[in-house]
């Protein structure tokens, strides 16, 4: 099978976009398909295409105003031009926005079926960046996905608002997650004590660190006696949050196994974000053995089994994500517990058996494709 990627971020880029596209080539080229992938380039000084598993086609981009580790596609020939010279049996568009729009443009007129990949929560971002504009987010959501054969929802809590909001064909296609790399046999008990010297229990949370993230909820974590809070990532607000978290550290941002050894580093996993369509890191964190904190909303309802991998909080509330630490805190048995259930819970979910759930979701939409033109 040929198939022509369309990603709005790949790899040097650090998000779910990226590794999710990425994952998805690496896993076409294992099982014998030919895939190409068009993204926008990145920026100047990065190494591009250093992991990329199959040909890389970059397209002119400009940092994003205001939040530079974004890039956005400008208009270019090569998009068409790759879509029509590699002959592609199917168009996939990761988190369609941008570029993807115009990727669905072309597939439509060259008659090649498209799958739509939704990632990202437009709308939630519309309220937290602009105080309002949900309305229109979901008409530019409704107009992208609605034009391809198929969307595919990471989560339960994604496919239901996509479906309300009238997006129609949508299936539920989740999240791999490489438990080889993360697993609880990273754990580095040096790097531990580098980062609690006086033996704190270390709350870590990983990720970008921008307004839609909440990250500052930890705020009342930091004051809680006996514990460390560890910040990986980066991104605009991070000035803003080493003034709002005293005492966390902050590691900047850190990739592959290193990223592994510090995530089953942590004793619990922090996440504040409400507006995440699967999360990956929570994903991971299970992976390493961690039990979880996460807000009920989203892609964790999926993820996290509340009072058996870890525990859901009210989405936004500072109180609540500070009560949950304590309590791990105070019990070892619980996080002990909680982490042994999580990593039994993840063990199943490789990014080969996610793979395999994607390709027969082309093949679904291919045998459609054939029935309608035979009729």
């Amino acid at each position: 099978m040929r198939v022509v990627i369309v990603t709005e971020s790949f790899p040097p880029d650090v998000n779910g976009v990226a590794h999710c596209a990425l994952q998805t080539a690496r896993h076409l080229v294992d099982r014998g398909h030919a895939p190409v992938v068009v993204a926008p380039a990145p920026a100047p000084g990065h190494k591009p295409d250093a992991f990329a598993p199959c040909p890389v086609v970059h397209v002119p981009s400009l940092p994003l105003p205001g939040y530079p580790q974004v890039r956005v596609a400008l208009p270019s020939r090569r998009l068409a031009a790759t879509v029509i010279g590699h002959r592609p049996d199917v168009v996939h568009l990761a988190g369609p926005f941008v570029l993807g729009v115009r990727g669905m443009a072309a597939a439509a007129r060259l008659g090649i079926p498209a799958v739509a990949v939704y990632q990202t929560d437009l709308a939630g971002y519309a309220r937290t960046y602009m105080g309002a504009g949900e309305a229109a987010a979901w008409r530019r959501i409704r107009s992208v996905h609605g034009a391809a054969d198929l969307t595919l929802a990471p989560s339960s809590a994604a496919l239901h608002d996509l479906e309300t909001h009238g997006v129609p064909r949508v299936r539920l296609w989740p999240r791999g997650v490489d438990t080889e790399r993360f697993r609880p046999g990273r754990r580095d008990e040096a790097l531990h004590r580098e980062l609690a010297p006086n033996g704190e229990l270390i709350v870590g949370y990983v990720g970008r660190l921008a307004p839609e993230k909440q990250v500052e909820l930890l705020a009342g974590v930091c004051g809680l006696e006996g514990v460390r809070v560890v910040i990986v990532g980066d991104g605009p607000s991070r000035p803003a949050l080493e003034q709002a978290l005293p005492g966390a550290v902050f590691l900047g941002r850190r990739t592959g196994d290193d990223l592994a050894r510090v995530f089953a580093s942590f004793d619990v996993f922090a996440h504040t974000g409400p507006f995440e369509t699967f999360c990956q890191t929570v994903q991971e964190a299970m992976a390493s053995g961690l039990p979880v904190v996460a807000p009920a909303a989203g892609g964790p309802l999926d993820l996290v089994a509340h009072g058996r991998t870890g525990l859901l909080v009210p989405p936004r509330d500072a109180s609540a994500v500070r009560d949950a630490v304590r309590s791990l805190a105070a019990d070892a048995g619980l996080r002990a517990a909680f982490g042994t259930a999580g990593r039994a819970a993840v063990e199943g979910r490789t990014w080969a058996a996610v793979g395999d759930r994607l390709l027969g979701h082309y093949t679904q939409v291919l045998a459609g494709r054939r029935t309608a033109v035979a009729a």
